[in-house]
């Protein structure tokens, strides 16, 4: 018996004890299954009946399931996401406030550090409900910041308790400009085992940071990117990309983050920050947007994320092994 269903918001729970009864399982991807244009009629019953006579014929994308260890780590990781989304509606309610009432801070003082919110707590109003309008608003605020590192304290505390290839991967990653501890434990958590993808353009593709086509014959035409597959995974490479716009150099806190990483990966790291800087320099120079520039140079920084993740794996099972 053969089983198949696709991903959504149910998990991976079925395919767990399918697997467990002894029942080949497959999670599919929905938005790779074939669909008819002139099937305009859905049901249950179609739905099913259609997966099944796709998946007998080869017809479905299987996507990549993790284990438990794995799905808990990634719950832990877009739940800090999520509260940093929070934070950032939390701070432009204050923000929105303070700029409708009229109140300014010093111009030397930048929003969010610890000044600007003494300046925030020393604020009064004369009318009632303004004062508790502030009051709420700010305790929003420091509520979120609590949050958010409550949750940063528990990501690195289930990072020690990984398995040792896992926390090696971590290790190998932070080596790259822009990507501290917490961005490389998102990636690891989104991509699980990253020597799944067979090339660096696989793993281009599954962060949806390609760019679309629609070409035929001698006509190619390219799009916007796709932004399809995983998010989480293109925004940190995106976020991360702003940082190759300055110089090559290692810094004291990259210094620190490469303390005990193998020489190798240090010199792809080198690399890594030369031929990203020059590709930002260069579109910059042909006066390419913003956005369109950290698009691609996180682009190619995945390249260099999947080249130090698959050696860095290569070297922890052959440590397993011996």
């Amino acid at each position: 018996m053969r089983a198949c269903y696709e991903a959504g918001p149910t998990g991976y729970v079925l395919y767990w004890q399918l697997t467990e009864l002894g029942v080949e399982c497959t999670v599919v991807a929905p938005t790779l299954v074939p669909v008819k244009a002139g099937d305009r009629v859905k049901t249950d019953r179609r739905d099913a009946l259609k997966l099944a006579r796709c998946h007998r014929a080869g017809e479905l994308t299987a996507v990549w399931v993790p284990d438990a260890s794995a799905e808990a780590l990634r719950d832990l990781v877009r739940t800090r996401e999520a509260a940093k989304q929070d934070q950032l509606r939390a701070r432009h309610r204050l923000s929105k406030f303070l700029l409708r009432t009229g109140r300014r801070p010093v111009t030397c003082v930048k929003p969010w550090t610890a000044q600007y919110m003494a300046w925030v707590r020393q604020l009064r109003y004369e009318q009632a409900a303004q004062e508790w309008t502030r009051l709420d608003l700010l305790h929003e605020v420091e509520h979120m910041a609590e949050r958010v590192k409550r949750l940063e304290d528990a990501i690195r505390e289930a990072v020690k308790l990984a398995p040792a290839g896992m926390q090696e991967v971590i290790r190998g990653l932070q080596a790259l400009r822009g990507i501290a501890e917490i961005s490389a434990v998102t990636v690891v958590a989104e991509l699980g085992q990253i020597s799944r993808f067979e090339t660096a353009r696989q793993l281009m593709g599954y962060s949806g940071a390609v760019p679309s086509e629609n070409s035929s014959g001698r006509r190619q035409q390219r799009g916007a990117i796709t932004k399809t597959v995983n998010a989480h995974l293109r925004r940190i490479a995106i976020e991360a990309a702003w940082s190759y716009r300055l110089r090559p150099a290692v810094g004291p806190a990259l210094r620190k983050r490469q303390e005990g990483v193998p020489e190798e990966i240090k010199e792809m790291a080198w690399k890594a920050q030369l031929r990203l800087h020059k590709r930002y320099a260069r579109l910059a120079a042909a006066g390419k947007e913003q956005c369109k520039i950290t698009t691609a140079v996180g682009r190619e920084l995945l390249g260099f994320i999947w080249a130090i993740g698959v050696k860095t794996e290569a070297a922890a099972s052959r440590a397993m092994a011996a």
